[in-house]
Formats: structure tokens, C-alpha cells, sequence
């Protein structure tokens, strides 16, 4: 049974900050670890070793003290609260998800992240007709009573922020949250801070990353019960989107469009693949409406349990990486067979992989799998 939530103290959330900033410490990989020492603190002290074992030849960098004290003065200075992943603020749907962000900068109005929620994204170059529908069906939903969330960027993005503006929209960035991006969009990013929210996982300050796009794409699906894409080419991110929506559980929907337009192509193909034909609100409100209904459950957020069992000791855990390493490969695996080829114990198994994510020879990847990182 899962600890009730509870808010942080001030030196458990500068542990919690280090311990994420650290090196090859992701999301994944920080839940793992709180699961395997219990706190923070516990988990900074034993990184480094564990990181050795794994086969990193140097040391491994740990965020330092001040630089976390300096982090969390900035988030402040810029009018953010930073949100633990077990206190009661923290969005529900996505701390269901896998790798959720253990932090979330916020702006704006925090009790938005708690509300039923719908994402919506698409093109960039969308349509005036593209964009005039996205505008009309984020107000439609949001009449009806969900909020909607996006990404801020051109075209679709936008859209979907101002239709939805007076009744509740959440922007989740690619940056940090103080950072406007793309620079036009400053007049929309005040008016979702003084009347929606803006959420980030990244320090302030940070300029967007190509990278980092597809980690806040995560969040915006994460949010949400469901995504509606309502244009995107064949390889618009906007279908990485809908893609991390499906492998986190949630609806996908799709506006269609006419096979004579490129924009129309990424829609079209996620109806042919299952996703739901969307022409209004309607069509988005007869999916969701039982799941607005039906009360969430409290996910487990992590962080409160004791810690697993102890450690192998160091003969079983040397056999154990020759054996797991030998399995491993640049093509994904999931951990159950690893577990069944090697006839090891899953505690076992789950320490040699935590000791080789932290040496960054490690890559986690959806429906628990992973793979050896060559180079």
C-alpha cells in the first residue's frame, strides 16, 4: 500500500534536485534508485560507487550543493514553484508515467495540473483552416470542462493555447519555464502565466534543445487523458507525441484531412491505425467522458518505500554483469528475458542494470526493455 503524499522538506528537495542534475541520472533511473536506497541523500552517497562497479573509468559528476542552492533561488526569482513528484500538487496522470520528471518547474495556476486534461498538438506550418479548427475545438473542450495542453510552439500549438485560455490551458516547454519560445509567442506566454500554467522540467534559464523537445513532448501527453493531433506530416514531432500518448496508456485522436495535403498525412494514418476520427469536441467528449468520471487512482510516486534488498555481494555481482552484458546489444531487450536467460533473481538483475545505467553504457526504452549503449 502506497505511503499517503506529502511535501518535501527543504534539504530533502535540494537531495532530490542534486540527485536529477547529476550525471547519466534520468527520470527512470532517479525512481530506481529512491526505490533502492530510500532517499536521496542515500542515493548520492552510493552513486559513485555504483557507477565504478558499472565500468565508468573516471568519477562520476555529482550536482553540487551550491549549484542546486542556485537553481532553486533562480526557479524562485522567476516567479516558479518547483514541484516534487510525491507531493500533492504534482500533476496525478503524469506521475503514473514511467518517466515522469521527479521535478517540474510551474508559473501560473498550479490547481490547473490536477484537472481533467486533453493535449492537443500539431503542425507548425498549419493551415488557416487547420488552425482556425484547433482554435474552435480547444474552446469547445474547454467548455465542456477540460483543460487543454500543448507545447507553445507555431502554428497548431498556438491555437490550441488561445482557444482554450479562459477556460484553462497548461504549456509545457521545452526550456526552462521562464524562457519564451518561439520568441513570438512572448504575448502568449504572459497571458498563460497570469491565466493557465506553464511547466517545465529543465532549470531556468535553458535555451530549447533539439533534444529536449522530445522530453517535453512526454510531459505534454502525460498530463492528459487523451491527444489530439490535428495536423502533422508523415514525420512531424507532433506523431512522436501521439505515439508516447498510446505507449502511456492514453486515447489518441486525429482530425482527417484530405490525402492531398501533406499535413493531412500524420492524421490520416493514425485513424487508419486506431485512433479516434475527430471532427468536434463531441467526438473527444464520447471517449473521455467515463474516464472524467471515474475517480483516479493514486499512482505510486516513489520515494517512500524502504529500501529493496541488500546488494549481491561482489563475486555474484561479477558473474552477474559478465553474464547481463554478454546479453546485451544495441537492440532493445526487455528485462524479463534477461532475467529468464540469465536465471538470476530480479534484484539481482536490477542492480547489475542500475550500476550500468549510471556508467551511461545503458539505454532505457518503453514496455521496460533495454539496450547496451556501444562507443
Amino acid at each position: 500500500m502506497d505511503a499517503p503524499l506529502r511535501t518535501l522538506s527543504a534539504s530533502e528537495r535540494l537531495d532530490w534536485l542534486r540527485l536529477i542534475r547529476s550525471e547519466n541520472v534520468g527520470p527512470r533511473t532517479f525512481s530506481r534508485l529512491l526505490e533502492r536506497f530510500g532517499s536521496a541523500a542515500a542515493a548520492l552517497d552510493a552513486v559513485p560507487h555504483l557507477a565504478a562497479k558499472g565500468g565508468l573509468r573516471r568519477a562520476i559528476r555529482l550536482c553540487p550543493r551550491a549549484e542546486a542552492e542556485r537553481e532553486i533561488v533562480a526557479t524562485e526569482r522567476v516567479g516558479a514553484r518547483l514541484i516534487a513528484r510525491i507531493e500533492p500538487a504534482y500533476p496525478r496522470l503524469l506521475a503514473e508515467t514511467d518517466d515522469a520528471p521527479p521535478l517540474i518547474s510551474v508559473i501560473g495556476a498550479v490547481s490547473l495540473l490536477n484537472r481533467p486534461t486533453v493535449a492537443m498538438v500539431g503542425a507548425r506550418n498549419a493551415s488557416l483552416n487547420g488552425r482556425n479548427l484547433a482554435r474552435r475545438l480547444a474552446a469547445d473542450l474547454g467548455r465542456a470542462g477540460l483543460v487543454v495542453s500543448s507545447g507553445l510552439a507555431r502554428g497548431i500549438d498556438t491555437a490550441a493555447h488561445e482557444g482554450a485560455l479562459a477556460t484553462g490551458t497548461v504549456a509545457a516547454q521545452a526550456g526552462g519555464v521562464d524562457i519564451v519560445y518561439p520568441p513570438e509567442n512572448a504575448g502568449l506566454w504572459k497571458q498563460i502565466a497570469e491565466a493557465g500554467a506553464l511547466v517545465s522540467e529543465m532549470p531556468p534559464g535553458t535555451e530549447p534543445q533539439a533534444s529536449h523537445f522530445p522530453r517535453r513532448n512526454r510531459i505534454i501527453s502525460g498530463l492528459a487523458l487523451g491527444v489530439v493531433v490535428v495536423e502533422a506530416n508523415a514525420r512531424s514531432g507532433s506523431l512522436i507525441t501521439a505515439r508516447l500518448a498510446a505507449d502511456q496508456g492514453r486515447e489518441v485522436f486525429a482530425v482527417p484531412g484530405s490525402p492531398l495535403d501533406p499535413r493531412a498525412a500524420g492524421p490520416n494514418d493514425l485513424i487508419r491505425h486506431g485512433a479516434t476520427l475527430t471532427a468536434s469536441a463531441d467526438d473527444v467528449m464520447a471517449v473521455l467522458s467515463d474516464l472524467i468520471r471515474r475517480p483516479l487512482s493514486e499512482p505510486d510516486r516513489g520515494g517512500f518505500r524502504p529500501a529493496l534488498a541488500p546488494p549481491p555481494g561482489e563475486d555474484e555481482a561479477a558473474k552477474a554483469r559478465l553474464s547481463i552484458t554478454e546479453l546485451l546489444g544495441p537492440t532493445p531487450v526487455t528485462v524479463d528475458e534477461i532475467i529468464r536467460q540469465c536465471q538470476l533473481s530480479p534484484s539481482v538483475v536490477s542492480w547489475v542494470l542500475l550500476e550500468l545505467e549510471l556508467a551511461g553504457r545503458l539505454d532505457r526504452h518503453p514496455g521496460n526493455r533495454v539496450s547496451l549503449l556501444i562507443g
